[in-house]
């Protein structure tokens, strides 16, 4: 079954929210910081949106992530 389509305003939300997941990753322990860096004023309101997204509250997905990606296998070299 093909994924239904988002109106504008949801796919606004899930970019916003997954570049914070990337940044979360990147920046462990300022999760008010990149929620306002992604447009989020509101702490709460940041933390709502993301756990509905994706499971989890920011902080403990962003330490998840980096635990499983410090645990995958180096990629191949190039060439």
């Amino acid at each position: 079954m093909p994924a239904a389509p988002c109106r504008p305003l949801e796919f606004h939300k899930r970019i916003r929210l997954q570049e914070a997941r990337t940044l979360l990753v990147a920046r462990p322990g300022d999760v008010v910081g990149v929620g306002h860096v992604v447009g989020y004023g509101s702490p709460t309101q940041f933390n709502r949106e993301y756990r509905r997204l994706f499971g989890a509250p920011p902080g403990l997905d962003a330490a998840r992530l980096r635990t499983t990606a410090a645990a995958a296998p180096p990629p191949p070299p190039a060439g």
